[in-house]
């Protein structure tokens, strides 16, 4: 038996696919909004979105004949007939959003379209009347009670302040994308961002901070008939994860692997290890060559030919950060200084540059990642990720550079034994002197000891850093100035989760607004560490979460710091300074530090003698 299944059901099945989450709500009120010509738009929300959200803007208004319309499935005034789906050139054309939300919330629209406004409410799918109401010109949307009878997907949603920061990170989006707009964005009654629709420079310096425009460099460029602009950080501007990367293909938020890639191949020679580019670029391309229906989101694109898109993007970066001379052609003040000093001359046939038609016949080069070619750079392929919210999930190349710690603890565990094999009475030792500031000898009858004074130092911090954290008896030591560490809302939501963690170990941490943690106090064994460096490697880990536990990675990073804190080689130690090290090793020559390196080596006496030919 088959059964045709009703509004109410498969308006719920709708909303499963675009209504995952307060985000999207969020991201499909605002789309309209934007498709609607407004110029000033704002969001409300509280619960994290669960509670209530509020989108309001002063664009064209819904008539009040079609306000119903807005609630039915399939309707949008954005497409007309299937040839449409091919040449999309707005944002919110998806006729299922309003119908999904509005079957799983309690939704109420008030509008003016220049007849008076008028508001419709939708209570679960359940459509009210059209009735006369107090509005401005445009629309309000106010959606409440987010999955109230669907309990099974309210189960599932996250904590409100992870809600909260995913909102947030979409909004960081829509200010990005669209900065002639004004955005005011408000968060359980406080502002959070204020956009004033100044431009690009003033929508960055609202999400990242006037200082990030500082370290970045504005490009443009045109290229076989693709335009490529935006912000870039400098070759000494780095993150601790992509949470700071933002590409709008056609005014629209993407995630795409194939520019993704190219940024991090142009970048490679200037990252260290775990760290990743700053950048605000748009690429507008030709709607023929790009197919936005690939994703259910919207969240990437298709490209007809990658491989000029590669090309193209990576060219012009490249240039830019190696100084070379084509950089002055893309980089947007030299550009302007030289066109007011001279006119740009014609440039012959083989010079002027190729429309994307002849680029496609000439670029024909390999983009995969497993190009026979040995000189070619290791390409980077991002991992899928959900619409603009979530940093990406790790490759299993990523998971196995970061599960370094779990894997020296593996092997500290395997060194127990042995360890307890070599330890010595420190009575029988005698300090016999240090070499190269860094080497500490010890005899003991007829062996010898060389000890590694920074390993075996840092092996002794972390080891009483891990009793205190296993006896819970972390001594606090309060900081004369408070750190602050600005994040943004992805990372925010990520430190925010674990505070109680981190308190734990030792950090006085909590929240200080706008985004920002305050901490007050370090566990009193680190006293004097980077806060900034040991905060930008826990960030770092955002990559990897999937296959390593946030606590293994905190005590990895409390390893980093003992070694850091630890006495380092090259400094001169005193003869009681020396024997107070070795009375804390307790004599255990085995001793291995938190990264695995010996922090003890014995050479016996015939050892020596063979050297020296004394004995064959």
């Amino acid at each position: 038996m088959i059964n045709i299944l009703s509004p109410a059901v498969y308006n719920r099945i709708a909303a499963g696919e675009v209504v995952d989450r307060p985000y999207s709500v969020v991201k499909e009120l605002v789309e309209n909004a934007v498709d609607a010509g407004a110029t000033e738009i704002a969001v409300e929300i509280e619960g994290g979105g669960k509670q209530k959200i509020k989108v309001a803007d002063n664009g064209c208004g819904i008539a009040k004949d079609e306000l119903a319309k807005a609630y039915h499935p399939h309707a949008t005034s954005k497409l007309l007939d299937a040839e449409d789906l091919f040449t999309v050139s707005t944002l919110g054309f998806r006729g299922e959003a309003i119908a999904s939300i509005a079957s799983v919330s309690r939704m109420s629209i008030v509008s003016d379209a220049g007849e008076g406004a008028y508001a419709l409410a939708c209570e679960g799918g359940k459509l009210g009347e059209v009735q006369p109401s107090a509005g401005a010109k445009g629309t309000e949307v106010t959606v409440c009670d987010l999955f109230f009878n669907t309990p099974a997907r309210l189960k599932f949603l996250k904590s409100d302040s992870q809600e909260e920061g995913d909102v947030t990170n979409m909004m960081a989006r829509f200010i990005l994308s669209r900065p002639e707009i004004s955005f005011t964005y408000t968060v359980n009654g406080k502002l959070k961002f204020r956009s004033l629709g100044e431009g690009l420079p003033a929508a960055i310096a609202v999400v990242y901070g006037a200082s990030t425009l500082e370290n970045c460099l504005e490009i443009a460029a045109d290229k076989h008939g693709i335009r490529l602009h935006g912000f870039i950080g400098n070759r000494n501007f780095s993150k601790p994860n992509r949470t700071y990367q933002s590409l709008f293909v056609n005014g629209r938020y993407v995630v795409n692997q194939t520019v993704a890639s190219a940024v991090m191949n142009a970048y490679a020679a200037y990252l260290m290890k775990r760290q990743y580019p700053f950048y605000v670029l748009f690429l507008d391309v030709p709607q023929e060559i790009v197919d936005v229906n690939v994703h259910p989101n919207k969240a990437d694109v298709r490209f007809q030919d990658n491989q000029i898109i590669y090309g193209s993007v990576y060219s012009v970066i490249s240039s830019v950060l190696d100084g070379n001379s084509r950089a002055v052609e893309y980089l947007v003040g030299l550009k302007e200084e030289l066109q007011a000093e001279q006119t740009t001359p014609v440039l012959p046939q083989d010079q002027r540059e190729m429309t994307y038609e002849e680029a496609k016949k000439e670029l024909q080069f390999d983009i995969s990642p497993n190009k026979n070619n040995p000189s070619e750079p290791k390409f980077y392929t991002p991992d899928p990720v959900h619409y603009a919210v979530h940093a990406p999930v790790s490759s299993a190349e990523t998971e196995k550079s970061e599960d370094f710690f779990a894997e020296n603890q593996k092997f500290l565990r395997e060194q127990d034994f042995k360890a307890k094999q070599e330890r010595v009475d420190v009575k029988d030792l005698v300090f016999k002197g240090e070499l190269f500031h860094t080497y500490l000898f010890y005899e003991a009858g007829d062996e010898a000891y060389i000890v590694d004074q920074h390993a075996a130092h840092e092996r002794l911090i972390y080891d009483k850093l891990q009793e205190k954290l296993a006896a819970r008896t972390v001594i606090s030591q309060p900081m004369l100035v408070p750190y602050l560490l600005e994040l943004n809302a992805a990372e925010y939501a990520f430190l925010s989760k674990n505070f109680s963690l981190l308190r734990e170990m030792g950090f006085d941490v909590e929240d200080f607004g706008s985004g920002c943690i305050k901490v007050s106090a370090v566990p009193s064994d680190l006293m004097g560490i980077d806060l900034g460096a040991f905060f930008g490697e826990v960030l770092s880990s955002m990559e990897s979460l999937r296959a390593i536990r946030l606590s293994d990675i905190l005590k990895d990073k409390l390893a980093s710091a003992a070694c850091k804190a630890a006495v380092k080689g090259g400094e001169l130690l005193t003869d009681e300074e020396a024997k107070q090290l070795l009375e804390r090793m307790d004599g255990d020559m085995g001793l291995k530090c938190p990264h695995g390196r010996p922090v003890a080596v014995k050479v016996k006496r015939s050892e020596m003698e063979k050297l020296f030919k004394r004995i064959v």
